[in-house]
């Protein structure tokens, strides 16, 4: 996580990942040039960014452990936003701050319990998991009759994933990638919360240093001197450019313009994404149930994306009220 990215929405997709709520306006002109094409393409390109990250968290484990991780990652991703942010610190009420520390919270929670899980389980099956907390998200927020179809196709893929009973996946590892999906849910709430009382991406950098300060006491204890190792260093500045920085970056370009249903979409093929990274970089292979229950998911968020996002609409239309 997920995902931060991230950057969310009406449904899986607007949380995932990604998508930062209160992103600048892309230049008109700037915009028509890059053509119909250019913010979906770059879209995709922080959704591979996202997973490959991930898969570089998965590899780091061992000398930083998942905690560790975590830290470095929200540390460094909020360091880069302050700077590039400059959020102003005066001139906000309670509520705001109260929703921007939720927000961050929420944010925490879900990194954290996403890396356990991916220390346990596969990255595929896990990010699989993950996605149902967006998807029940959209269901319930639906209320549209069609959205059981969606619901049930996605349970069925839990059940194949499990094997029938997640005989084939570590228990504590499923149950933390769900819990994340819980968390996942509840960013995506607070993401537009927090969109709309804070300008540009000042919400989002406050709430990234809040999730940093709450895990760096974690982080430290779980692994000490090893956070300031130079090569741990390195690869977890690296997991938070791949994780946090390159895709709010990608998607603060594209998603002015990107209609809300094309976004949910791409977002939608998260746990593929995920499963291609686990295959490439970690040599993850799935067997064929856990393909189908990955096939089944994702066509499941796709549905109910479809079913709930406006046609025409931008994300940043729906983000706005």
């Amino acid at each position: 996580m997920t995902t931060p990215t991230p950057a969310t929405p009406s449904a899986p997709p607007a949380a995932t990942a990604g998508p930062e709520p209160g992103q600048a306006p892309v230049p008109d002109g700037a915009a028509r040039r890059r053509g119909s094409l250019g913010p979906v393409g770059l879209v995709l390109a922080g959704g591979v960014s996202v997973q490959f990250g991930g898969a570089l968290a998965v590899g780091l484990m061992p000398r930083a452990g998942a905690l560790g991780v975590v830290t470095l990652r929200l540390l460094v991703a909020a360091v880069v936003l302050l700077v590039l942010c400059r959020p102003r610190l005066r001139g906000h009420s309670r509520g705001d701050w109260g929703t921007v520390i939720v927000f961050g919270v929420a944010m925490a929670a879900m990194n954290g319990l996403f890396y356990q899980a991916i220390a346990r389980i596969p990255l595929g099956p896990a990010v699989t998991l993950e996605v149902l907390g967006p998807l029940a998200l959209s269901v319930l927020a639906s209320r549209r009759a069609i959205n059981l179809l969606w619901a049930a196709l996605a349970l069925a893929g839990v059940f194949l994933l499990g094997g029938g009973g997640f005989d084939s996946l570590d228990p504590a590892g499923a149950a933390f990638a769900l819990g994340a999906g819980a968390m996942w849910a509840a960013y995506i709430v607070f993401s537009a919360r927090t969109g709309r009382r804070f300008p540009q991406a000042d919400g989002l950098a406050l709430a990234m240093a809040v999730a940093a300060l709450l895990f760096l006491p974690l982080g430290v204890l779980e692994s000490g001197t090893r956070l300031v190792d130079p090569t741990t260093l390195a690869l977890g500045a690296a997991v938070a450019l791949l994780s946090s920085v390159l895709p709010y970056t990608l998607e603060l370009l594209a998603l002015r313009r990107l209609p809300a249903p094309t976004f949910a979409v791409m977002m939608s093929l998260e746990p593929a994404l995920a499963a291609t990274a686990g295959f490439l970089v970690l040599d993850q292979a799935l067997s064929a149930p856990e393909a189908a229950a990955i096939a089944l998911v994702v066509a499941a968020s796709m549905g109910a994306v479809r079913t709930q996002a406006g046609r025409g609409r931008t994300v940043a239309d729906d983000r706005s009220g």
